[in-house]
């Protein structure tokens, strides 16, 4: 009877085994209604299912089959990559294989990691036997694994390198936002503070950017600029008795790409000169640094005003890297920038956060990912941003595309020529594109501007409905583009 009046102490494996069963997941936290409204906005934009939705299987904005009830409940969003069209590591077509197979692999390291922990829970050959049995289905099921990327932004330093992603990105089922990484200075004027280079991450429809020759030129000039710069950098290392020769440098950039500091770093880890790249950087490229150098970089608020007249969302990139975020935020404010980063790998900074508030910017956040590997780097999709965050993003971003979007195709239908379709395919699907020529239909070409574009809802405008009336009366054959004279 005593016994029975005293509790039984529980055994201390089997509350450490229930502790670790806890943390490991558990009952997931439900959604709040504010989320769930958002996730089922997103995933519209994401997959663009234009299908009924009494329908479960959709072929989506790239010809991908999609089960939507296998579709997980997590859409993981990349804001910010970069490929060797900048100062990357990987092609753009390698990136975005990158970003779908590192779900694939999640999925795969969370299979191993129940097999080991059932094995020594249980210790049974056949028990873990029949566990494994039971994974096969999550085995097969890769590509709609919860950690997987859904929309990639490829964010080169001032160049568009989106046109090589598509492809890769059908194959995979990721949305490419169209984006570019800005180099610019900020310039006190007479304000506190020094000038220091700041970073404007820009983002466009599938459309691309309105206006896309000035906005080229702008980038081009950039470019121009980073070759002089990096012909500096690497003036200075000679000086520093570092015999760092400039064709080393041009050629680990590769052909056509404007080399930056990364560029420079490595040819000095190739020639010995540093351990790695984190050295040479902290030795000699920093901000300031013996051997940095500026190119010719507009000013931060001449590329947040040029963004937003070209249909793009205007974000400042890595705020924690500034010396003086306070007033840098506040001049880009008033230039029109619509957010900053604030979201990292490591969680949400709390300083930026407020800062975002002040100014009412939105909150946004990205990798940075650049391939280099190692532990220090943030893999692809590794930041968590919340669903409410990706929603504002939307929110802010889609009625600027849908202008954009507008503004093109308009100018399109009023004087159809072959340049103005090859620049709207630049960062769109190609359709229209069968074995290599033109098709003799006009229904491609309207499917591809708008059905792969905009939304149900976006594609009622009445706006959207004069312009695809007259793409209808536009015929693409292999002669070229023929457009009666009330179109032109």
């Amino acid at each position: 009877m005593g016994d029975n009046n005293n509790p039984k102490k529980p055994n201390s494996s089997t509350t450490t085994k229930k502790k670790k069963k806890k943390q490991r997941g558990g009952s997931k936290k439900k959604m709040t209604l504010d989320q769930t409204v958002a996730y089922r906005w997103i995933s519209e934009w994401v997959f663009l299912d234009h299908s009924s939705a009494a329908s479960s299987a959709v072929d989506d904005d790239f010809g991908v089959f999609l089960n939507h009830k296998k579709v997980s409940e997590k859409l993981v969003f990349e804001f910010h990559s970069h490929s060797i069209c900048s100062d990357g590591f990987l092609s753009p077509s390698k990136l975005v294989e990158r970003a779908h197979q590192k779900g694939a692999l999640m999925c795969l390291m969370e299979v191993i990691s129940a097999v080991i922990e059932k094995f020594m829970l249980l210790q049974k050959k056949d028990v873990v036997l029949g566990f494994l049995s039971n994974q096969s289905q999550t085995l097969t099921t890769f590509r709609v694994c919860s950690e997987q990327v859904k929309a990639l932004a490829l964010t080169d330093h001032d160049t568009m390198s989106v046109p090589e992603a598509l492809d890769a990105a059908r194959r995979f089922g990721i949305r490419i936002i169209p984006g570019v990484e800005i180099s610019t200075l900020y310039s006190p004027r007479g304000e506190s503070g020094t000038e220091e280079p700041v970073h404007i991450l820009a983002y466009y429809s599938s459309c691309g950017p309105t206006r896309s020759e000035e906005l080229e030129s702008f980038l081009a000039n950039i470019r121009d600029g980073r070759y002089l710069r990096a012909k500096n950098m690497v003036s200075k290392l000679n000086k520093l008795k570092f015999p760092l020769k400039w064709e080393h440098v041009a050629k680990i950039a590769g052909k056509g790409v404007a080399p930056g500091r990364l560029h420079v770093a490595r040819a000095m880890v190739e020639a010995g000169y540093v351990e790695n790249l984190k050295q040479a950087f902290a030795r000699y490229l920093y901000d300031g640094g013996p051997a940095y150098s500026t190119g010719s970089e507009p000013l931060a608020e001449e590329a947040v005003q040029l963004i937003c007249e070209t249909g793009g969302v205007a974000v400042l990139a890595h705020p924690w890297a500034l010396k003086n975020p306070v007033a840098i935020v506040r001049r880009l404010k008033d230039a029109g920038l619509h957010g900053i980063e604030v979201y990292r790998s490591d969680g949400k900074l709390a300083a930026y956060s407020d800062l975002a508030d002040a100014y009412d910017l939105m909150k946004l956040g990205g990798s940075d990912f650049h391939g280099r590997g190692g532990q220090s780097e943030s893999d692809l999709g590794s930041v968590n941003l919340p669903v409410l965050a990706v929603h504002e993003f939307l929110r802010t971003a889609r009625p600027i595309w849908c202008g954009a979007i507008r503004g093109i195709l308009e100018n399109y239908t009023e004087d159809p020529s072959e340049l103005k379709l090859e620049r709207i395919m630049k960062f769109g699907k190609t359709r229209i594109f069968k074995n290599g020529s033109l098709t003799k239909t006009n229904n491609d070409l309207i499917d591809l501007c708008l059905s792969s574009w905009l939304t149900n809802e976006e594609m009622q405008d009445s706006v959207f409905e004069t312009i695809k009336s007259k793409l209808s009366q536009i015929s693409i054959n292999d002669e070229g583009i023929q457009a009666p004279t009330a179109v032109k």
